[in-house]
């Protein structure tokens, strides 16, 4: 096991970077981030952005200093690799995140302004506020979990449809189309093939939006009998009942950043 560094003479903001990598997993890379200081928005999916005034710091923490199309070629021959297009943030790249999953695989959550490939998009989820920026959480009742409302994609409906359709069926709630922004979407990337036929793809998307809607608290009733109830709830309290799961980090991100505009409607 090693961490390996490069160069910095990659620019941005001012100054060059280098990249900081593992050749075995994240954990170990988040672990000697942590170690050595790095300030965690400065890991971009599969290394850490390392700014020149640190560099010989992490060299003499233990990172072997490596030529940069070797970091590349590490990453593709390890799996470590994490894919996103310009403009997107990597948020979490989770190994075999879901337990009712039957193989191995990865669970990757972006930020993202894009909606995911239309082919492979098997699924949307809404993140839904009101007037006073509470937050739309539903009781999945297979799961025992409170999440997001949204579902499985319902071929050959448009994707956003997906998500209007889910939060109909599970909150009752009737949203326009224009209401919904992409903000991001979950990868779950299967190492072999899965029995279940809800993951068809090696790659299989969840697209995510974001609607916040004019009312304080209107009035929602599940439809379904999958969702068990539906509730408005503060940041704050969806927290802790959803914090621990997979996609939490993409909420935290939408609504600490400048897209989120607290109180509009």
């Amino acid at each position: 096991m090693a961490l390996w560094v490069d160069r910095p003479i990659w620019p941005a903001h001012g100054t060059v970077f280098a990249h900081l990598v593992s050749d075995t997993s994240l954990a170990e890379l988040h672990a000697f981030a942590q170690v050595v200081g790095l300030h965690p928005r400065s890991y971009d999916g599969d290394h850490y952005d390392v700014p020149h005034r640190r560099w010989d710091e992490v060299v003499a923490a233990g990172a072997l200093v490596v030529d940069g199309r070797e970091i590349t070629r590490m990453l593709v021959r390890t799996g470590l690799r994490f894919r996103k297009r310009k403009g997107e943030r990597p948020l979490a790249a989770l190994p075999d995140a879901l337990s009712f999953l039957d193989v191995p695989h990865r669970l990757d959550i972006v930020a993202s302004q894009l909606t995911p490939p239309d082919r492979t998009t098997v699924g949307a989820a809404t993140f839904v506020f009101d007037r006073g920026d509470r937050v739309l959480l539903v009781h999945n009742v297979r799961r025992d979990t409170w999440e997001a409302p949204g579902g499985m994609r319902e071929l050959p409906e448009p994707i956003s449809h997906t998500a209007l359709r889910e939060l109909r069926e599970e909150t009752g709630l009737v949203l326009e189309p224009g209401r919904l922004r992409p903000v991001g979407y979950e990868r779950l990337t299967l190492r072999t093939p899965s029995s279940q036929q809800r993951w068809p793809h090696v790659d299989n998307h969840i697209a995510v939006y974001a609607a916040h809607l004019p009312q304080r608290e209107p009035v929602v009733a599940p439809v379904l009998q999958d969702v068990s109830g539906a509730q408005w709830v503060p940041v704050a309290v969806a927290r802790e009942r959803s914090g621990a799961l997979p996609w939490w980090p993409l909420l935290e991100h939408y609504v600490s950043s400048d897209a989120f505009a607290p109180g509009r409607g």
